[in-house]
């Protein structure tokens, strides 16, 4: 792989290596691994390139659009670049624990600066989720390691924590992947936190597999609901949320006219 740019170490993350390869015009975020954790087209820098990336706003298929999102994880910073770009009334932090990877998503990642509607935390996730004062609508959690989904932040008791700073109606997404030997303990665990209100979107690339977990649902949608909530969100939002519906069919309980959530 070609590599773009330097490594580099910032103070105390020595361990820590950030790579950043070029390829076909795509730019791409590494932690110490050949495997991709944020790509971006460097002549559209606001595209959604990963298929995971995108499948993180199949929320909209059940929720409106968020007034306040916490996002757990940078990378390259393609969720909040998006968020910022197609979401002008809604509020974004995003928490990342590494600031060589914040300057390294501003510096070449497009990342624009903090403004009035989005703001890059540097700390530990658990500890400001422990720390928040007011909910959220939306919590995105993608804070991924050179190995996969932190640790300290899959537990049964974080993820709880996450679930308690979500307004009544609120959300959590998140990223894992479905190769992960611990899938099955992470989706449990999600499972356990909310009650079962859990669905699983599974990427058409690279197999990651999103998880939308709901603090409360007060019905089951049918495929015509979805279908055409999907077609309506298509038409200002350039995501495939026509393909999001059928895929739900694959790993969730349904019928023929509804999915049970």
């Amino acid at each position: 792989m070609l590599r773009y740019g330097k490594r580099m170490h910032k103070s105390a993350f020595d361990d820590v290596v950030v790579d950043v390869s070029e390829k076909d015009g795509i730019r791409s975020l590494h932690l110490g691994s050949e495997a991709i954790q944020s790509s971006m087209r460097i002549r559209d820098p606001y595209e959604l390139v990963l298929a995971y990336s995108r499948c993180m706003f199949a929320f909209m298929l059940f929720r409106e659009a968020p007034a306040n999102v916490l996002v757990l994880g940078l990378g390259g910073g393609s969720i909040p670049k998006f968020l910022h770009r197609h979401f002008p009334d809604t509020r974004t932090v995003t928490v990342e624990l590494l600031p060589q990877i914040v300057h390294v998503a501003r510096s070449m990642f497009h990342l624009p600066p903090d403004d009035e509607r989005h703001q890059v935390v540097i700390t530990d996730a658990a500890a400001y989720i422990d720390q928040m004062a007011a909910p959220v609508d939306l919590i995105l959690h993608d804070a991924f390691g050179p190995t996969g989904i932190v640790d300290a932040l899959s537990s049964i008791s974080f993820f709880e924590a996450c679930r308690d700073r979500l307004t009544r109606d609120g959300c959590l997404v998140v990223n894992l992947w479905g190769s992960d030997p611990r899938f099955q303990e992470h989706l449990a665990r999600l499972s356990t936190a909310f009650d079962g209100r859990v669905l699983c979107l599974p990427a058409r690339q690279r197999g990651n597999i999103t998880v939308l977990c709901f603090r409360r649902t007060n019905h089951d949608p049918t495929w015509t609901s979805l279908k055409e909530r999907a077609s309506t969100l298509e038409s200002h939002i350039p995501l495939e949320f026509v393909e999001f519906v059928s895929d739900l069919a694959r790993m969730n309980d349904h019928n023929e006219r509804r999915l049970h959530i």
